[in-house]
């Protein structure tokens, strides 16, 4: 079936809440990174921020993953060809990894260059390698590395959501809209 009302069932209310929250922290995230000095000897207002809310992201997906055991996504199409399944799911499955990966990188990134990690002054999490580290350094280059894969797999979904928007008028996108949006 290719119209715009899909009869397949949809994501519900929390996973539909968790995905576009994680979106809107992305956007901060990387907006924060961007704005925020290339080289510090300390961290500043942003760099915290961008810390705080990397843990923030850490917990969301934490959330969804959870949340995902309990409900399952609905189905893909049965005509959605096999190259188009196993990439839509390898492509879930790299993004819910970077975004566990990217906080912990970012964590041990801090730890190397001695800045404290105090998500919004709640509290002081540990350092987890000493300033001058090694692996520490290497997280940082991950991190970048990383960062800029996350944005290119980010740009994928939303091209393979379009694709089924506009193209194959399935209502895939669609499931993860909310009810009075869900004309597009």
């Amino acid at each position: 079936m290719r119209d715009a009302e899909c009869d397949r069932s949809n994501y519900d209310a929390v996973t539909q809440a968790l995905h576009w929250l994680t979106l809107a922290l992305l956007i901060l995230q990387f907006g924060l990174a961007w704005a925020a000095p290339e080289r510090l000897s300390s961290p500043d207002t942003l760099i915290s921020l961008h810390l705080s809310f990397g843990i923030v992201i850490f917990i969301v997906v934490l959330m969804r993953l959870s949340w995902r055991l309990l409900r399952p996504a609905p189905p893909l199409p049965d005509d959605l060809p096999a190259w188009q399944r196993l990439g839509s799911q390898t492509i879930q499955i790299l993004l819910y990894v970077l975004l566990l990966a990217l906080p912990v990188l970012g964590w041990l990134w801090a730890g190397e260059r001695g800045w404290v990690v105090n998500p919004f002054g709640l509290m002081t999490l540990p350092d987890l390698v000493a300033k001058g580290s090694s692996f520490g350094r290497f997280a940082g280059d991950l991190h970048g590395l990383l960062s800029n894969v996350l944005l290119a797999l980010v740009g994928l979904h939303v091209l393979g959501a379009l694709y089924h928007a506009f193209f194959r008028r399935d209502g895939v996108m669609q499931r993860m809209l909310p009810v009075s949006r869900r004309s597009i």
